[in-house]
């Protein structure tokens, strides 16, 4: 008589096989593994649950816990550089202003720190079962983007709140911006967290090179400041980084108090060209990710 183990080792040796490494072709390989990925929705959704359950569990106070340490790092910069340094004299507005920063920044920041450590954090599922991969960083996204709707909310409040309602045309900004903070973020968090395997090194110098490009963003200071003092050549090199231009964006939608203050020129056309820019990376961050996931097992 057939054993159940026997029989389900039967069924499965039944199944066809599932290649789990590179899809032939740029064109027809990134189609099918948006395919697969597509296919597998459901298990990217409770991934997504998963990590926010997760990072919360055992928590009394749980979600409110993702707007503590923006608020926290609103209140240090509001007093120190605000207040103590007198930054608030030249920016109006400046809580909103700094919070705007903080909430776009943050996007940014979270999906390209947790997606570079995604694929090395679920190793136990990699080594076990096929399933694209890229669902891994692709979980980090969402999760990232919860935390951010959080955020937008308080935002939104507080906007309302201390300053005038933002209307009209100046809405626009907020997708462009959103969009570019999106591709490009991840773009760099799949690129990162297939590297990440093979040099764990990576995710400890992600976190510098993010420390260091907070201060290299208009957050904490405006354009003005960086304006006045940068010639012009270097001042195409500061807008030469995306996430600049993109937080620069959020400032022009909320940041109603700001209206009056200078603004990088042709703002608008730089945002689409990145964001066509960011889809190209994303199309090669991920091409490049189905090239190296081959070893992921090995390796992990």
């Amino acid at each position: 008589m057939t054993s159940i183990s026997e029989e389900r080792e039967a069924r499965l040796a039944a199944l066809p096989l599932t290649e789990s490494g590179p899809r032939p072709g740029f064109a027809a390989g990134t189609v099918q593994q948006i395919r697969d990925i597509w296919a597998h929705r459901e298990l990217l959704d409770m991934l997504v649950r998963r990590e926010l359950k997760a990072r919360y569990k055992d928590s009394t106070l749980g979600f409110v816990w993702s707007l503590m340490r923006p608020l926290a790092l609103l209140l240090i910069y509001w007093l120190a550089l605000g207040k103590f340094l007198g930054a608030a004299r030249s920016i109006p507005d400046f809580a909103v202003f700094i919070y705007t920063g903080l909430t776009a920044w943050g996007l940014f920041s979270e999906i390209v720190t947790a997606g570079t450590g995604s694929i090395v954090a679920n190793n136990g599922l990699i080594k076990k079962v096929y399933l694209p991969r890229e669902i891994f960083p692709l979980s980090s996204v969402g999760s990232a983007i919860f935390n951010f709707g959080i955020q937008l909310g308080i935002l939104l409040v507080a906007t309302a709140a201390l300053s005038e309602i933002p209307t009209g045309a100046r809405w626009g900004y907020l997708p462009l911006a959103l969009a570019v903070i999106l591709v490009i973020g991840t773009a760099w968090g799949i690129f990162l967290s297939a590297v990440n395997v093979y040099l764990r090194d990576v995710q400890y110098l992600v976190e510098i090179v993010i420390m260091i490009a907070f201060w290299t963003s208009p957050i904490v200071y405006s354009w003005a400041l960086v304006s006045g003092e940068l010639s012009p050549a270097l001042q195409q090199v500061y807008l030469a980084n995306p996430i600049t231009l993109a937080i620069i964006g959020f400032q022009q939608t909320f940041w109603v108090g700001g209206d009056g203050q200078p603004v990088p020129p042709h703002l608008t056309e730089g945002l689409l060209v990145w964001f066509v820019i960011g889809l190209v990376m994303l199309w090669l961050a991920q091409r490049v990710f189905v090239r190296l996931q081959g070893n992921f097992a090995q390796e992990l």
